[in-house]
């Protein structure tokens, strides 16, 4: 038979699979195929690569940041529980309720104690008991707001029970409790949260800041009877000065200011919010960033409060977003006789109610 009535033979056609891994150029030439053009050569794909190595770069730093504020976050509150030293229980009665500090106004009571180390040299100190209160500021922040309000220690008021005495008395007669009632009572404003500086670990709070930058005018002071005696001699020029906790501490506790003798307890309350601003300022530096750990790990022992962990936490959120208001300081307008001796400032009721309306509304 002819073949040419034979049908054509019939091809089955296969097409090769995506390959897995790029064909090597070296594959290629060795099999005698055309070299492949890489699509890294292509305009496009080069930048790309270009943007996205430093958005590599920009989300390892951003996730970074964010683990180290969540470790500072972890440590702070576990300091607070393990470090943090509660006020007695009996302040809690004498408080008003009121929200979470970041979000709701709060009216914070800001002591420190006059109560020194029983190993204590300096004349006249405090070695017993809960001692005078050394400051008194009362801090409205939280809800938008932000004010400050210093009180004079000298300041004369009622205090039930001992007659007319200096504002500060009211510590040594029944501690923080008893301030609380004696403040509210005098001002008329409620008081939700109590905060004292817990002066023995004060100094390593200040030292895990790296120090502090404090300007001001000519401070000396020999706290626990000066270097002669063991203590501590605070020797500062007018101008800034880079303080460390042990400076920091002579500084918060200087009673007489040998530089300048004549000065009152109004100019003493000026250098204590120079250190409290000096602190803020520290804290919101990108130093105090890279520190932020060991910070959070020793704020809580330098505060005796009682406020929890996550309360603790709202109340320096809401002061770091409230900026950093004037001070006011109540001013006095005379002098008047106290009980048992002695005498003390008075202020005239105008401006106190003047004073307490300007503090409200901040």
């Amino acid at each position: 038979m002819s073949s040419e009535h034979e049908p054509p033979p019939h091809y089955t056609r296969y097409r090769a699979g995506r390959r897995l891994l790029p064909r090597r150029e070296e594959d290629a030439q060795g099999m005698g195929l055309p070299p492949r053009t890489s699509r890294r050569a292509d305009g496009r794909t080069a930048k790309w690569r270009r943007w996205r190595e430093p958005k590599r770069i920009v989300l390892s730093l951003i996730s970074l940041a964010i683990f180290w504020v969540l470790l500072s976050l972890v440590l702070f509150l576990l300091s607070s529980q393990l470090n943090r030293t509660a006020l007695p229980s009996n302040v809690a009665g004498v408080l008003d309720s009121a929200g979470f500090p970041l979000t709701s106004a709060n009216n914070i009571l800001v002591l420190g104690s006059d109560r020194r180390q029983k190993n204590s040299k300096e004349p006249g100190a405090e070695t017993s008991g809960p001692g005078r209160s050394d400051t008194i500021m009362l801090l409205r922040t939280g809800g938008g707001h932000s004010a400050r309000l210093s009180i004079p220690r000298d300041t004369v008021v009622e205090i039930p029970g001992h007659g007319l005495q200096k504002i500060n008395a009211a510590h040594a007669f029944g501690g923080p409790a008893e301030s609380v009632s004696v403040i509210k009572h005098w001002l008329g404003v409620p008081i939700n949260h109590v905060v004292e500086v817990n002066f023995e670990n004060f100094p390593q709070l200040i030292d895990s800041m790296g120090g502090v930058d404090y300007t001001g005018g000519c401070i000396v002071s020999r706290l626990d009877g000066g270097f002669s005696q063991g203590g501590y001699t605070l020797r500062l020029k007018a101008g800034t000065h880079h303080l460390d906790g042990k400076a920091a501490l002579a500084l918060a506790r200087t009673r007489e200011n040998l530089c300048a003798p004549s000065q009152t307890d109004l100019q003493r309350e000026e250098h204590q919010q120079a250190l409290f601003n000096a602190m803020k300022s520290r804290l919101l530096s990108p130093t105090a960033f890279l520190r932020l750990p060991l910070i959070a790990w020793n704020a809580p022992p330098a505060i005796i409060s009682d406020m929890s962990g996550p309360t603790l936490l709202g109340m320096f959120a809401a002061l770091a977003i409230g900026g950093t208001p004037p001070t006011q300081v109540l001013k006095p307008s005379g002098a008047t006789a106290v009980a048992g001796g002695g005498e003390g400032l008075t202020v005239s009721e105008s401006e106190r109610r003047a004073a307490v309306a300007r503090f409200m509304n901040g």
